[in-house]
Order: C-alpha cells, then structure tokens, then sequence
C-alpha cells in the first residue's frame, strides 16, 4: 500500500474516540498521514504531531491525490455548451450518488466484519485466558471488567450473517440494509447493561494494573491473539464507539440513498430507530451515574454524622 517513500493520506469517515494512549483519536472530515498499513485491520498514522494506531475501515484512502479537477471544463471556457449537457450532467450525478452509495455500503461492511474479529479478539483473548487463572480472577470481577461482551457478541455474529444476506456484491448499491436493523433493532438494546457498566470496568482494570502480574498477563494474552499493541482498556472501549456510530453511519448512509430506491424507507426508520436507541442508553447511563452520585453523597453525609 505505501511504497516508493511516498505518503499516502486518508479521510476520516468516522469519528475515533479512545481513552487509549496508543489509539490516535481524529473526527469525521480529519486528514491522515497513513505510515504503515501492514495491518490490514490497524493502521499506524500521524495528525500533526500525534501518532497512534487506528481502525483501517474508519477512514477512506484518497486516490489520485496529485490530480487536479480539470475535466469538463472546455466547453465552458470556449463559450459554448453541448445541448446534451443537462443529460450528460444528470447522469453524472445519479452514477456518482449510486457510487457514493455503494462507497457507504463497502464501509458499513467493513467495519461490521472488523468489529466481529474484535469481539472474538476480547472473549478468546483476554476473558477465555482470564477464566483459567482462578488465582487472579474472581467471577464478579470478570462480570464487571467484561460486562454481557459474550453477549454482544453473539447477537453481533447473528446481524453480520443477516447483513451479508442483503449485501449485493457485484452492485453494493443496490444492497437492501435496512430492513437488517429494523429485523434486529431489539437486539440492540443489550448495548445499554455494557454501557452502564463501562466505568466501572474501567475503574476496575485501573486497580489491577497497578500490580504488575495484571500488567504481564494481560500483554501476554494481548501477543498470544496477535492483536495490535493496544491496552485492554482500549480494546474494550470499542462496543462503547459501536453502538454511537450506528446512527452516523445510517445518515451517511440515507443521504445517498435515492427516494424512489427500495432502500431508502428502511434506512430512514433504520436511522430513527438507532437514533432512540442511542439516545435512550445514554439517558439510562446519565440516571444510573446520577443515581451513583447520589448515593455516594448520602454515603458521605452519613460518614460525617
């Protein structure tokens, strides 16, 4: 991908938020300088001054980068247009919204078959191992640093197998997506016990590293998976980015998605429907954060008195 020491750069299609020191975080839009892509999952890469690992299927490649936009502009220099011009300009445009289209597609896909490879990478990787050292790890603590991963997973794997179903190879265009998160939108909702959890796996996995035998272990099944040199807690920070980006994708998706094509009415309530699913685990994990204050301060005044 990078040969001859040039310098290919990417877009960001997607935000990247991590917590993770090795992850380089960019937003939609956000040009990067791609280092190395022997990864085809991970690549490493540079915004001004930062440098970090990120997912490959989050960004787009620019092609012919040192080309300029000079096509289609002699007629108009010389002062005349060819009658056909309306013609010729609206076919342009329904082939670039098919291509745009079929880009978005490529895209969704992409990032669904990644994030099924991570899933697996967590309960093979780390919770698989975890549960052999009876020694280190107790039960509750692996409910809390894993959290119903198994179970994202498992309904990940089942929405995977339906969006391959729907997604047409040889015109990904045409693919018929929607109706997928419509079929599945229940499903979904398993995302809000890990969210509401997160923190307090975080905080968890911030009380065992400091001893450096957590420290070892996890590295240790982190190189026996062969996955890319990211902390545990970045790695399971990504359900957290999934479950947000669904929506994103989905407007992405709706805006180049012709009315009168079959798709576009499951895509529009595909998209109100992750809309109000995200909006809804953020809500229950606002209150549940509340709630915790809450008790935490009553706890406090009771320790005074």
């Amino acid at each position: 991908l990078i040969s001859g020491g040039s310098i290919v750069s990417a877009e960001a299609v997607w935000d990247h938020v991590t917590m993770a020191n090795r992850e380089l975080a960019f937003k939609a839009g956000d040009v990067i300088k791609v280092l190395d892509a022997s990864n085809k999952d991970w690549w490493w890469g540079q915004i001004d001054d930062e440098e970090g690992w990120f997912p490959a299927s989050f960004v787009r490649l620019w092609v012919n980068q040192e080309d300029g936009v000079e096509e289609g502009t002699s007629d108009v220099q010389n002062g005349h247009l060819d009658p056909s011009a309306d013609c010729l300009c609206l076919g342009r445009t329904v082939q670039n919204r098919d291509q745009m289209r079929a880009n978005v597609i490529n895209e969704i896909m992409s990032t669904e078959r990644h994030y099924i490879k991570h899933l697996k990478d967590i309960c093979e990787g780390y919770l698989k191992q975890c549960r052999k050292r009876r020694d280190m790890f107790s039960d509750e603590q692996l409910k809390i640093i894993f959290g119903n991963i198994e179970d994202i997973y498992r309904f990940q794997m089942g929405f995977v197998r339906d969006l391959e179903k729907q997604y047409n190879n040889e015109d990904p265009h045409l693919s018929e997506i929607g109706p997928c998160f419509l079929e599945h939108q229940d499903g979904f909702w398993i995302y809000s016990e890990y969210c509401n959890n997160h923190l307090d796996a975080c905080m968890e996995l911030s009380k065992l590293t400091k001893d450096s035998r957590y420290q070892h272990f996890f590295e240790a099944c982190r190189l026996l998976q062969q996955m890319i040199d990211i902390a545990i807690d970045g790695f399971l920070l990504t359900p957290v980015q999934k479950i947000c980006k669904y929506p994103l994708q989905l407007a992405e998706l709706l805006k180049y998605t012709a009315q009168d094509h079959s798709d576009y009415r499951y895509v529009a309530a595909a998209l109100a429907v992750m809309r109000n699913v995200t909006l809804q685990i953020n809500e229950r994990k606002r209150r549940l954060e509340n709630i915790d204050k809450i008790a935490q301060w009553q706890a406090s005044v009771l320790d005074w008195e």
